[in-house]
């Protein structure tokens, strides 16, 4: 009954210590390619595909280092040769490794097609026209709108109270400045999702500049009337309640 149960059992350590050596092996030497293939690639990850007379090799790799090296022959199943799941069968890495040089010939012969890629693309360029002066330009503009913008908030801060919108429409769009204090919180044309002729980010561009700034006067216009009321209504009122 206890037949066998003393017999010998072989030991396959220096088998799994081969295999796992000559993967270690592969992977250091296959990761030499993913970093040139990164840097040529200009990119941390990517996958690519070499074609030998015997199967596809399909090399994927991160950050410059191998995520895994895969053999598909004609004939057979695939190998992961570099996996960070497991090792490879050793039958499987052997037949994968018979192949690996005709790997790096092709990835070579790859690496040679693209040399001179770049020898007829130009590196002369045309001037690049300067718009120095045309934003300093909208800068002033902007800046006699902030002060006529200020001026404004200060009456209203004066009339109002400490913050507070005016809003009123010009040429059939709505314009609404936001005072706080005596000071010009923004200049808003078009509602709210409108351009920002003042604010506190920056400047609108000189195209929004030039489409709107005919139209600030006609604003500060309609804001005199309406100081012209406030006046006017205020002038009518008597201590004893007549008016």
């Amino acid at each position: 009954m206890t037949e066998g149960l003393d017999a010998a059992v072989e030991e396959m350590g220096d088998v799994s210590e081969r295999r796992d050596e000559l993967a270690a092996r592969v992977r250091t030497h296959a990761g030499k390619i993913a970093r040139e293939l990164a840097v040529f690639e200009g990119g941390d990850y990517g996958q690519a595909e070499f074609e030998t007379d015997s199967g596809t090799w399909t090399l994927k790799y991160e950050a410059g280092d191998v995520q895994y090296l895969r053999y598909d022959p004609t004939s057979g199943s695939e190998t992961y040769v570099v996996s960070s799941k497991q090792p490879p069968d050793p039958d499987a890495l052997e037949t994968a490794m018979a192949d690996y040089a005709a790997f790096v010939t092709a990835y070579n012969e790859y690496a040679q097609s693209v040399e001179g890629l770049l020898e007829n693309v130009p590196d002369e360029f045309p001037a690049v026209e300067s718009t120095a002066e045309l934003v300093a330009e909208r800068d002033r503009i902007v800046e006699r709108i902030r002060d006529v913008g200020n001026a404004m908030a200060s009456e209203l801060y004066r009339y109002e109270g400490e913050y507070g919108t005016y809003a009123t429409t010009v040429s059939g769009t709505r314009w609404e400045l936001k005072w706080d204090g005596d000071v010009a919180a923004y200049l808003r044309v078009g509602g709210s999702d409108g351009t920002y002729l003042l604010s506190q980010y920056g400047p609108p561009s000189a195209t929004e500049v030039r489409r709107l700034a005919g139209d600030v006067e006609a604003f500060v216009e309609t804001f005199n009337e309406h100081v012209d009321d406030l006046e006017a209504d205020l002038s009518r009122v008597s201590f004893d309640g007549n008016t």
